[in-house]
């Protein structure tokens, strides 16, 4: 008997047949099935249109560009405002909450959206260095020189964790810590990717 994969986007494993539900509904349709970021993404022409997964009290559709779908029943939900500006979920509890009919109709949605090539662009952040960073980066040149080769995405990670210490002793020390990390041109966070 083959033994199944476990899927990282069904935290509980608790939805293996309504995943599977899902899957097959969406495997009527021409999206083409692929993994990213450890789960199954459906994808239509090389765009990302949806992915499934299960968590501890629901599992689920989300649409990457879901902003743009008409959503006339009102089903589909932003998990996270502050962050998610495209995405959205549509969300079931039960297996009997399933409607392939209604589901097939926000995937054809979806899938007229990547036609049209709607999206919303991504914002580019502005990287603010506080006056203690920029104190310690102009005392330590070659350092400020590796900390302006890395991407902006990396100096953020360095800010933030110097800048989100309270008291001075613990940036002080934080700022030791990042020294070798910075003198080798690595991230803050680089062994863990």
């Amino acid at each position: 008997m083959e033994e199944k994969k476990k899927n990282p986007w069904n935290k509980t494993n608790q939805w293996n047949e309504e995943l599977d539900l899902l899957h097959s509904i969406i495997r009527t349709t021409n999206l083409i099935e692929t993994t990213k970021w450890g789960g199954p993404v459906y994808t239509y022409n090389g765009k990302n249109v949806l992915g499934i997964g299960g968590f501890k009290s629901y599992f689920g559709i989300w649409f990457f560009n879901g902003v743009f779908l008409k959503d006339k029943k009102n089903l589909l939900i932003n998990a996270n405002e502050e962050n998610t500006k495209s995405l959205r979920q549509m969300r079931f509890q039960s297996k009997v909450e399933i409607d392939e009919k209604l589901i097939l109709e926000y995937i054809k949605e979806a899938i007229a959206i990547e036609d049209k090539g709607l999206s919303i662009k991504k914002e580019k952040k502005e990287t603010i260095i506080s006056d203690f960073f920029k104190s310690f980066l102009n005392e330590n040149p070659t350092l400020k020189n590796e900390f302006e080769n890395l991407t902006p995405y990396k100096q953020r990670e360095y800010l933030e964790f110097i800048d989100t210490a309270k008291q001075e002793k613990t940036k002080l020390a934080r700022l030791e810590k990042i020294k070798p990390l910075l003198a080798k041109g690595k991230g803050l966070n680089d062994q863990y990717r």
